[in-house]
């Protein structure tokens, strides 16, 4: 073994084209330790990056990256990728502010052509990079690779129905990392795979097809299921054939040799789009990982000697395990409380749900439309369904929200996790944009909760709203240590509060940004300037009497929201303008995340970047009185 380690002579993936198998295979082992390392340091997705490590090496040895387009689906396994293309060095910055993203990213290198974070929109790129080069003539390869999670979305399938007429020349890799498709896989799969790819076998195979051809059309038709059902007996390739792909495997994934050989024999092949079953184990070569009932799918810093990790003690529980335990309370006196997520049971809390209510708990899989239109019927059938979905992926079922839900005025609840931002994951995962998209929809009811007590009084109203459709949305993380009654009560529809009485300046939260709010007047308060809080609770329908009270009894007024522009504070400004109180004199302040897509960063850098912490509250409340260089001196204090 040399002295120096194969994956310091890799600077890019052309490093990576001459090397034997057996280079190959140490190249990986390398690759494994050095993933489990930086993510050691970083925190991330670790277990789906560990199990496509000999993949990536194997379809950066065969393929020619960048040339050839390779695109990775939803990204959380791309960590191996970026090591071998170029930022090995910036490994260990990922997640944090101003280094690598935890997915793919077109502005970040070459090598991403396509961006990804949210699954199953890999084989729709792809498909249109095949027809981008089909039209300009080109001759480079395509490769997407899709997990088998991300192949429970309708959208790959989409794609794979188009793709046969649109292309000849596309390679899908599914990464079977479930065994949810194939068994176990041994060398009799693995020699299939290579025959049934290999040249000689497509040529018999043309040779009996045009043979085939100069009978009567039955028997034409019969020799054709009769070979495609005889490889679907042993590869379960049927259905991919069905929808016009050439099916390859199952391939075990961590067998370099074999992959490269696959890989080879599919790059030549050019008169359909291929699949190529690989299967893979998530966490694969760490120990730790292995034994993990997730596979260490998302982990903070961690010991890589026991694989511990760094957590630290919680001062209060996180607004996603508070909704479950207040959802369990209202289903254990309400047998028609029911949930529903798309594939994410415990990022939603619901595996809680699911432990005491199994049968009345339905995960989907990633397939948001689905679960939105499956919530609608739940609702239109007597049930009390609540679709607990990440604010960020409920984007993915606007479409059903407006139509199957919220046109025909069905009462589905909608437990909006992430709302705000959430840091590491960047642009791709904020919850930005529910309180306008939702606002927009007339018969909605949608909530913010300012802490763990009001996101319990909001689970509470929603089980009592039964004509039409409700949202409440609540951030990422802990609450604020406020204590949470034995079973909470409804709140009045529409209706806010009064936290802190004040007269210069009124202060208009809606959301977890309250506490903020309250330091803001504190810090307003030093200054000699009173200030009001509110909790709006409601951003439809408005408390038109507390904004009505704020206006008329302060100078300046300040809404404040974890939302993009065109939500809450433009509610208020469009009720200001209809009732004729904008021509009073007020002056008016609505803070809202900054018209761009932010970064990843820590969530308290990124919220003051945004001007949506207490210091930002405050200078925009001085500076809305005219009193600037009050602020001026403050800063300099």
């Amino acid at each position: 073994m040399p002295d120096t380690p194969l994956l310091d002579t890799v600077r890019s993936p052309a490093d990576m084209r001459g090397l034997s198998v057996a280079d190959l295979r140490q190249l990986a082992d390398e690759l494994r330790t050095e993933t489990v390392d930086a993510v050691s340091n970083t925190g991330g997705h670790l277990g789906a990056g560990l199990g496509v490590v000999e993949l990536t090496v194997a379809l950066h040895h065969v393929f020619d990256t960048p040339r050839d387009i390779l695109i990775w689906d939803v990204g959380h396994q791309a960590y191996p990728h970026k090591i071998l293309t170029g930022r090995r060095d910036r490994i260990r910055t990922l997640r944090t502010g101003g280094g690598l993203s935890g997915f793919t990213k077109r502005a970040e290198s070459e090598y991403d052509p396509f961006g990804a974070a949210h699954a199953s929109t890999s084989i729709s790129a792809a498909l249109g990079f095949c027809v981008a080069r089909d039209r300009k003539g080109e001759d480079n390869q395509v490769i997407a690779v899709i997990g088998d999670g991300a192949m429970s979305a309708g959208m790959a399938y989409e794609a794979m129905n188009n793709a046969a007429d649109s292309t000849k020349r596309l390679i899908v890799i599914l990464n079977d990392n479930d065994m949810s498709i194939a068994p176990p896989v041994g060398g009799m799969s693995a020699y299939f795979g290579k025959l049934v790819s290999g040249g000689a076998y497509r040529q018999l195979r043309k040779i009996g097809k045009s043979v085939a051809e100069a009978f009567p059309r039955p028997i034409k038709e019969a020799a054709r299921k009769a070979e495609e059902y005889a490889r679907g007996m042993v590869a379960g390739g049927t259905f991919f054939e069905e929808l016009g792909f050439y099916y390859v495997g199952p391939i075990d994934g961590h067998n370099v040799a074999d992959l490269v050989a696959v890989l080879k024999n599919v790059r030549e092949i050019d008169d359909k789009p291929v699949l190529v079953h690989v299967v893979t184990q998530k966490g694969h070569g760490y120990a730790p990982a292995e034994k993990a009932d997730d596979k260490y799918h998302g982990v903070v810093k961690f010991d890589v000697i026991t694989g511990q990790q760094a957590k630290a003690a919680a001062s209060a529980p996180s607004y996603t395990k508070v909704f479950a335990q207040e959802l369990v309370k209202h289903a254990e006196r309400d047998d028609k409380v029911v949930a529903i997520t798309a594939a994410m049971p415990s990022g939603t809390g619901l595996d809680l749900f699911e432990k005491r209510f199994p049968e009345r708990m339905f995960d989907v899989g990633i397939a948001e439309q689905h679960a939105v239109t499956f919530a609608a019927g739940l609702a239109a059938g007597g049930m009390k369904p609540f679709a607990a979905i990440y604010s960020t992926f409920l984007q993915r079922g606007y479409d059903q929200v407006v139509h199957d839900v919220a046109i025909q005025k069905l009462p589905v609840r909608f437990a909006m996790d992430r709302a705000g931002l959430v840091g590491a994951d960047g642009p791709t995962h904020a919850g930005s944009f529910d309180i306008g998209f939702l606002g927009a929809l007339p018969g909605f009811v949608i909530m913010a909760a300012a802490d763990e007590a009001e996101l319990a009084h909001m689970v509470s109203t929603a089980v009592a709203i039964d004509d039409g459709p409700s949202a409440f949305r609540y951030p990422r993380g802990e609450g604020a240590g406020v204590p949470i009654p034995e079973l909470a009560d409804p709140l009045e529809i529409g209706k806010g509060r009064i936290v802190r009485e004040g007269s210069a300046v009124a202060i208009l939260s809606f959301g977890a940004r309250l506490q903020e709010c309250l330091k803001a007047a504190d810090q307003l308060a030093a200054r000699g300037l009173s200030a009001t809080v509110a909790d709006a609770r409601f951003a439809k329908p408005l408390d038109e009497e507390l904004i009505g009270q704020l206006v008329r009894n302060h100078e300046a007024l300040i809404t404040v929201e974890e939302g993009a522009r065109g939500g809450f504070g433009a509610f208020v400004l469009q009720l200001l303008a209809e009732r004729g109180m904008l021509d009073r004199g007020l002056k008016i302040r609505t803070l809202v995340l900054p018209d761009i897509f932010q970064d990843h960063d820590k969530p308290e850098v990124m919220y003051a970047d945004a001007g949506l912490d207490a210091d930002g509250i405050t200078a925009a409340a001085i500076q809305a009185l005219g009193l600037d260089n009050l602020a001026a001196a403050g800063r300099r204090a």
